[in-house]
């Protein structure tokens, strides 16, 4: 009996010793959990998550195409959605319905208004058929997330402009060029940042001063001027898509210089650390410490150094277009958008042309900021 209950203790123990075992986890599984304790940057990860589903889905949530007019609806108000309906007996029943508008006369102001034409309903649905396009750029379909059962009808929920084109339709397609403008100039930001950062603070030396001279000749550069001036050589008879990558790469000219002094900076107080000099003993070539050992080790502050930074890059772009020196028309963005609105006649007769647009880009860049500024506190190692 002595020598079973001395083996049982014995397989006990290390069974023991492994509940009391505390749970290592690693840099990311930290900094994720760190990042979740951020209630408003978790919060703001979701909505740009919504945000670039909805850019991904364009075609699907958009109820009307982006290009088709209707005479009969210059500056048509926003509709508003109702829920119930008075049958002919009185009672009221549930029908997802629009109402229709008809233009009348304001005898005080002594112009066309648009007010709500009761014995007009449009019934609304989800999963409705109305133009064809590919869903993903791949699967033909006509179906449509929500809008009038008749594709015949038209609803503008968020208000049409002066040619009578859907409001809402036009700013979710816009997402797709202003929100890709951001990833795409912050790629390039990246590349060119922690390059030529990565081998100012590596080598020192001329190399460091030739790359900082640079650096603080284009940060000298006023801004817009030097925008103007790149965007007035863009051809006006280029295709769109060449139009949107040119803006792109100038948006990119300006967004790497921070990154850079940020990498040079890393660089500099990491080269001489123990790990990098027994990396070198070991063999490795420059480019092998840069790689392997010198980017990885913060690699989760350039995360968030450029989530911070896909906001200034969609500012950006809305800044150019809006100016008139950027993404023009039939390209549609979150800017050429808002070019619609410049004269104070059209934000008074139609000032959802401004808010709707505007309040899309308010909410995407204060939400990536958010987001950056919770990656930023999450990846910091002293940050508790």
């Amino acid at each position: 009996m002595t020598d079973q209950t001395t083996d049982l203790s014995a397989a006990a123990l290390p069974a023991a010793e492994t509940d009391t075992m505390p749970i290592l986890l690693g840099p990311w599984a930290l900094m994720w959990r760190k990042f979740r304790r951020h209630r408003v940057a978790y919060l703001s990860l979701w909505v740009v998550g919504l945000i670039y589903a909805m850019a991904l889905f364009g075609e699907f949530l958009a109820s009307t195409d982006i290009q088709e007019t209707n005479r009969r609806a210059p500056f048509a108000p926003p509709m508003s959605v109702h829920f119930f309906t008075e049958a002919e007996d009185g009672s009221r029943q549930f029908l997802l319905h629009a109402k229709g508008l008809k233009l009348t006369l304001d005898p005080v102001e002594r112009r066309r208004t648009f007010v709500d034409d009761p014995e007009k309903v449009i019934p609304l649905g989800f999963f409705v058929k109305g133009f064809d396009y590919h869903l993903l750029g791949l699967i033909p379909t006509n179906r449509h997330f929500f809008g009038p059962v008749n594709p015949k009808d038209r609803v503008y929920f968020w208000g049409a402009d002066r040619l009578g084109r859907d409001i809402f339709s036009r700013i979710v397609m816009g997402t797709r060029i202003s929100m890709s403008i951001g990833l795409v100039g912050v790629a390039l930001s990246l590349v060119i940042g922690v390059s030529l950062g990565g081998l100012s603070g590596y080598y020192g030396g001329w190399v460091d001063n030739a790359i900082q001279r640079l650096i603080e000749f284009l940060r000298s550069i006023p801004t817009i001027p030097l925008w103007m001036g790149l965007a007035a050589a863009i051809p006006l008879d280029w295709p769109p898509l060449r139009t949107y990558f040119v803006v792109t790469m100038i948006v990119s000219m300006i967004g790497w210089t921070s990154l850079a002094r940020e990498v040079r900076g890393k660089f500099l107080s990491l080269r001489g650390e123990d790990f990098i000099t027994a990396a070198r003993l070991d063999g490795l070539s420059d480019w092998q410490v840069i790689r392997l050992h010198m980017v990885p080790s913060f690699a989760s502050h350039i995360i968030a150094s450029l989530t911070l930074a896909v906001p200034l890059m969609i500012l950006a772009e809305t800044s150019l277009s809006f100016l008139g020196i950027g993404l023009q028309p039939p390209i549609v963005s979150w800017g050429t958008l808002l070019k619609e609105a410049q004269n104070i006649r059209t934000i008074i007769q139609a000032p959802w042309l401004l808010i709707a647009p505007g309040s899309v880009i308010v909410v995407a860049v204060l939400a990536l900021n958010f987001l950056g500024d919770g990656l930023r506190d999450a990846a910091d190692p002293h940050a508790h």
